[in-house]
């Protein structure tokens, strides 16, 4: 199984003709996503790849499509503008790569998804995919995947690939891969996430990848321990960042004495979660604890 999408989701792309949104909605329509449309202002009529139509805008899109999720790669200043865009067109699920969104843009959008029920990725986030469904929302490499038992969830789109790949070569396939960005505010948590998948049955073990910034992953760590009963892993990025400096993603950043990666680690082990000194130390770790690994 998976979470948030299956492989017959009807996926559209919002800035499909952009460099960034043409160049990855082949890469998705390469591994078999289900894109049934594109949206760019102005192109449309035309079509994406010869097969994928193009529409001046979300509503026409999903009238003619039926489309139920949208992946949008649309520049900072807009990104904001076409979530809402494909929220109020009916899509319920919105992934949205866009780095550089105003925060105060994701503030006075956030009330209007939640009214609607619209499920948000994002944005500043890779996507996710779904091995076993052929289904890639987002930018993450398709070959690197393989469908398997194992879930995993980032604020970190690098760290994301590169235990993904570890995951893979080590016999370790996922259930889904999901990057859910590093901004200060964004959609989905990792508290949502888990509880999603928490209701996978064949999600068999997890990694979580955190990072410095916020108390997210101590309220992740909480809620492992009252509610899975799976083995999970962990690695906290940022263990050498000075306080007060933000790091990389903008939501990375300690102040006030908390968000550090010390008290990240406290509280994952604290809860049982063994927490990997180094990224290449997550697949190892994993193995080392649960038993039925295949």
């Amino acid at each position: 199984m998976a979470i948030f999408c299956r492989a017959e989701t009807k996926i559209l792309v919002q800035g499909i003709t952009g460099r960034d949104g043409g160049f990855h909605s082949k890469s998705m329509l390469d591994y078999g996503t289900n894109i049934v449309a594109g949206v760019t202002p102005g192109r449309g009529g035309q079509t994406f790849e010869s097969k994928v139509p193009i529409f001046d805008n979300v509503a026409d899109a999903v009238a003619e499509t039926g489309a139920e999720a949208s992946v949008i790669f649309v520049p900072p200043a807009g990104a904001a503008g076409a979530v809402f865009e494909a929220a109020a067109a009916g899509c319920k699920l919105v992934v949205c790569i866009t780095e550089g969104v105003p925060t105060i843009d994701m503030v006075k959008i956030m009330p209007y998804l939640e009214e609607r029920g619209v499920r948000l990725v994002g944005p500043n986030c890779p996507g996710f995919i779904n091995p076993g469904q052929k289904a890639k929302l987002g930018i993450m490499p398709g070959n690197i995947v393989a469908p398997g038992p194992v879930g995993l969830i980032s604020r970190s789109g690098t760290l994301t690939y590169e235990v993904v790949d570890a995951l893979t070569k080590a016999g370790l396939g996922q259930t889904t891969c999901l990057g859910i960005g590093g901004d200060p505010v964004i959609g989905t948590n990792f508290m949502e996430a888990l509880m999603a998948f928490h209701a996978d049955k064949e999600t068999k073990a997890l990694v979580m990848i955190g990072e410095i910034g916020g108390d997210a992953e101590e309220r992740a760590a909480d809620y492992i321990k009252s509610n899975m009963n799976i083995p999970v892993v962990s690695f906290i990025a940022g263990r050498t960042a000075p306080p007060g400096k933000r790091m990389g993603h903008a939501g990375a950043i300690v102040t006030g004495g908390t968000g550090t990666a010390a008290d990240k680690k406290a509280a994952l082990e604290a809860a049982g979660i063994p927490v990997a000194d180094r990224p290449v130390d997550v697949v190892p770790l994993l193995k080392e604890i649960w038993k039925e690994a295949p």
